[in-house]
């Protein structure tokens, strides 16, 4: 057996173990409902999940994306019934009509499974997603809600970086939930590897200070990883400066500010997904949403929060960028230190 052959099945075997925890624990699938898998092999990984599902779900049916009519997929898409499972595998982003997939599967009451940009991961990175899909019901559930009790009951907050501090100096918005926890939601499922608890201020103009980044999403929706960290400096939720910036972000910023007029500081992510770190990166964005520690978007964008200055659909920007995190505090409760939650 060649080493690629062998690599191959313990990728699989390792995606197997870690998606039937996921099928079971997060989305409570039975062979009660049908499922369907959609996918490609245009990628090794896309291949290695495809298999994987494989075996958690022999009775679902499985589509070749590369090889069916969409108007076929579709079809047999609409045949699903409420509480049935759609799952799509994809080294791109499937494009069957000209809405988001996604969201028309939610609409049928369907639960689903979305991977995508799988292409984009290769060599270690392959092996860091996989990791990323392992699910620990009582690490994202229990730390998720207790992480969003705090910032729900704090009037302040602040990120130390590590020789800045961005300050938070107001209350947060209701913090929003991605831990495979689906009770109290309409939709079942999203885009996978999960793990994560985010907010943002609600008077956006109560963020103050400096922070810095050591990854950055540039203009590909790539990570952007430069040699020195990027201190922006951020007054009255805008950045307003940089510090030992490159090139790439500079035009990160130029195109946030020839379209949205000024550079908001939005969302404030908390990470969870153990498996991506500073070391331990893939380069879809994203997917390394999820490294457990701070993230911020830059731009006017974001769907879940409502804001009285910014009519909706208006902003054009949502870059996400990876703050150096040394502490995090919610009021007078620290719950981030060395690379950890500790709530």
């Amino acid at each position: 057996m060649s080493s690629f052959s062998s690599n191959f099945e313990t990728r699989v075997a390792n995606s197997h173990a870690h998606l039937q925890n996921v099928l079971e624990h997060a989305f409570q699938h039975t062979a009660a409902h049908k499922a369907v898998l959609v996918y490609d092999e245009r990628c090794e990984l896309a291949r290695v999940l495809a298999s994987a599902y494989r075996l958690c779900l022999p009775e679902a049916l499985c589509i070749n994306f590369d090889e069916t009519a969409p108007s076929d997929i579709l079809q047999t898409l609409a045949t699903l019934q409420s509480g049935d499972l759609a799952i799509l595998v994809q080294s791109t982003n499937f494009r069957l009509e000209a809405y988001r997939l996604r969201v028309e599967l939610f609409k049928q009451g369907l639960k689903v499974i979305e991977h995508p940009h799988l292409g984009r991961m290769e060599g270690a990175e392959i092996d860091y997603y996989i990791d990323a899909l392992a699910y620990d019901p009582d690490y994202y559930r229990v730390v998720g809600r207790k992480l969003k009790e705090k910032i729900d009951q704090a009037s302040h907050g602040v990120v130390d970086s590590d020789g800045a501090q961005l300050i938070f100096s107001g209350k947060f918005e209701p913090a929003k939930l991605n831990v495979g926890d689906y009770s109290e939601m309409k939709n079942v499922g999203g885009q996978f590897p999960i793990g994560e608890v985010f907010t943002e201020s609600v008077n956006l103009e109560d963020v103050y200070g400096r922070v810095r980044v050591f990854i950055f999403g540039d203009t590909t929706f790539s990570i952007n990883q430069p040699e020195t960290p990027i201190t922006l400096i951020i007054e009255k939720g805008q950045v307003v400066a940089t510090e030992d910036s490159t090139p790439e972000f500079d035009q990160v910023l130029t195109n946030i500010r020839a379209d949205d007029g000024v550079v908001w500081v939005r969302e404030l992510g908390l990470g969870m997904n153990r498996a991506f770190n500073k070391e331990r990166t893939v380069r879809d964005i994203g997917t390394y949403e999820r490294m457990c520690g701070i993230h911020l978007s830059l731009g006017s964008k974001h769907g879940s929060y409502a804001k009285p200055h910014i009519k909706r659909g208006e902003g054009r920007h949502h870059v996400d960028v990876f703050a150096v995190t040394k502490s995090v505090r919610f009021g007078d409760d620290e719950v981030y230190r060395d690379g950890h939650w500790v709530v």
